[in-house]
């Protein structure tokens, strides 16, 4: 049994970042992870042509900037390099391969107790914690939805988190399943390495540039939201077009308040929008049921695919609403749960840090 002051679960952006801030108090803390590095979601499950969407000056996680001469907008391998090098910065040493179990809250001794297992040893390992955050991430878990007949489909059915590139589907009928970011830049990346592609988009979104969206944030500390809103649609508006045609409608709520009170994000184009406008990729609407090789879309329509890329994932969010989700009772809380990117992150670690250290304070007065 090893007695820890604090227990973090998840060595992701949002564990690294909540470890970073507790030793700028010098609160010594425990990272557990069950794969063999941190970060394995962005190493080893994003597809290669990934880019951060937001500017790097929002992706920042705390106590450490980009290099200088950083792009504006991070690709995967040089975000990789720079967690690699905030593990180094504050000296965190997770202990990979070990996987929780359990944890049990005992209200006589006021603290987690937690069972994890060691799978490079083979062994189960014991900690007890007054603080325990959970920092295992939004996208965890690979989640792919349930369609009628999906079943009784022959080719095959991919999340994309097993998604790396576009190169093996040349010529193959495909069907991407959602529409926010990874499902429309996947989408293009399988349309320009010749798939006959489609995307299923059921809901209302915001499509918008990457420097629409800078721009909006950065008017966001300085200008009401609704009025920031009203200006990146109608310029929005002006560079895309009417989109409804094509199968696009825009929510009626603005994407920066849409953003700030449910969530989700603006989709940003990287020629997605493009390709569909030019017929190249096919918009459909909801699944009706899949039956063999065809998919059935609930207008009727019956279309034969080869694949279906599934990029649905609502597994694991908290109950709490923002801003008040990362801190749970008795000393549990959650980082990097507000589906608000690399600065909700940042956000987390900071306040779950805080308010561990003035509790500590209070302990020891």
């Amino acid at each position: 049994m090893e007695n820890v002051v604090v227990l973090i679960v998840g060595a992701g952006p949002a564990g690294l970042a909540t470890a970073a801030c507790l030793s700028q108090f010098s609160i010594p803390y425990v990272i557990l992870e069950r794969e063999s590095c941190s970060a394995s979601l962005w190493r080893n499950r994003a597809y290669d042509r990934l880019k951060l969407h937001l500017a790097k000056e929002f992706c920042e996680l705390p106590h450490m900037s980009y290099p200088v001469d950083a792009p504006t907008y991070i690709p995967k391998t040089l975000f990789v390099k720079y967690l690699d090098d905030y593990v180094e910065r504050f000296n965190i040493q997770p202990k990979y391969l070990t996987s929780v179990e359990s944890s049990t809250y005992d209200n006589d001794e006021k603290c987690w107790s937690i069972v994890a297992h060691d799978m490079a040893k083979s062994t189960i390992v014991r900690f007890t914690t007054k603080f325990l955050v959970v920092a295992s991430g939004e996208n965890s878990a690979e989640n792919i939805p349930m369609i009628p007949g999906l079943q009784s489909f022959s080719g095959d059915v991919v999340h994309s988190s097993s998604y790396k590139s576009g190169k093996n589907y040349s010529g193959m009928n495909v069907l991407v399943v959602g529409s926010g970011n990874s499902g429309m830049e996947i989408a293009y990346d399988l349309a320009n390495h010749g798939a006959n592609t489609s995307i299923v988009i059921r809901s209302p979104i915001h499509v918008m540039t990457k420097e629409l969206i800078r721009f909006g944030m950065t008017l966001a500390h300085r200008l009401p939201l609704n009025l920031v809103d009203n200006l990146i649609v109608m310029a929005a508006n002006l560079i895309f077009g009417d989109l409804s045609r094509h199968g696009i409608r825009r929510p009626k709520m603005g994407p920066m308040i849409l953003k700030s009170k449910t969530g989700p994000s603006a989709v940003i184009d990287v020629g997605t929008v493009g390709l569909i406008k030019k017929g190249i990729i096919k918009v459909q609407g909801s699944i009706s049921k899949v039956m063999g090789d065809k998919v059935e879309f609930q207008c009727s329509k019956n279309i034969s695919f080869d694949n279906g890329e599934s990029m649905i994932n609502d597994n694991g969010l908290p109950i709490k609403e923002y801003p008040n989700h990362w801190k749970g009772e008795n000393g549990l809380y959650r980082a990097g749960l507000a589906r608000r990117g690399l600065a909700g992150i940042a956000a987390d670690a900071k306040n779950i840090a805080n308010d561990i250290k003035s509790v500590i304070g209070t302990m020891s007065s």
